[in-house]
């Protein structure tokens, strides 16, 4: 049974999990292909999200008939998603709040993104929770992303603890998988992005799942347990 008093570190997602942003990337895809007088894909953005960005930008420089190469299809993409992180994304509901629970129960944390450093930077410090996180780990420095453990592995040695005291709180099922297979506790948050279908063996695969975070932090309280 899960128990916030075994654990001593945290790895926290960002896309979904701390902010509102899931369905901004829809956009951000729309617009790349709308550059190249193409119609996206139906479901490209579920697709996406499950890739790295070499993958994405390999995919996209296969499938379709343009003159770029991949690193320039990652840099674009960053471009845009920056303006979108810089200006627009907002923090989604509780999240302060479920900050100030892990500090009061002594739990260091940090965040690990498959976005481009710039913008999580850049979106953690608008929103005023940047100087809150002991390291942002991205896709830049951990090319697999989440598809391996490696990130949440990387993750657990920054916070110098072990998987097994280390806490995953992530929102998308690919992610949670490769948490759980490594041997990480997870905490897994709603998002309206992901689909319904994910959503059910989420709610299996998690050892808590919550509506928000403030659901959450009730349901893993001390005093609860």
């Amino acid at each position: 049974m899960f128990d916030i008093r075994n654990i001593k570190s945290a790895v926290l997602d960002m896309d979904g999990t701390l902010i509102d942003s899931m369905g901004i990337w829809h956009e951000i895809d729309k617009k790349f292909f709308a550059e190249h007088g193409l119609e996206p894909p139906e479901g490209i953005s579920n697709q996406v999200n499950k890739m790295t960005m070499q993958e994405w930008a390999e995919y996209f420089t296969r499938e379709f008939d343009i003159d770029m190469t991949g690193e320039e299809v990652i840099q674009r993409i960053g471009q845009m998603c920056y303006e979108y992180y810089a200006e627009i994304i907002p923090m989604k509901p509780h999240v302060e709040e479920f900050l100030d629970f892990l500090d009061s129960q002594g739990i260091t944390y940090g965040i690990a993104t498959a976005t481009y450093r710039k913008s999580a930077e850049a979106v953690l410090k608008r929103l005023g929770i940047l100087d809150r996180m002991q390291f942002i780990l991205t896709a830049e420095e951990v090319p697999s992303s989440k598809k391996t453990p490696e990130m949440f592995l990387k993750s657990a040695e920054l916070l110098d603890s072990s998987p097994y005291e280390t806490l995953v709180v992530e929102d998308s099922l690919h992610c949670l998988e490769t948490a759980v297979s490594a041997g990480f506790p997870t905490i897994a948050v709603h998002d309206d992005a992901v689909p319904a279908h994910e959503e059910e063996v989420i709610q299996l695969l998690a050892d808590v799942w919550g509506a928000d975070l403030k659901e959450i932090t009730k349901k893993i309280a001390p005093e609860r347990i």
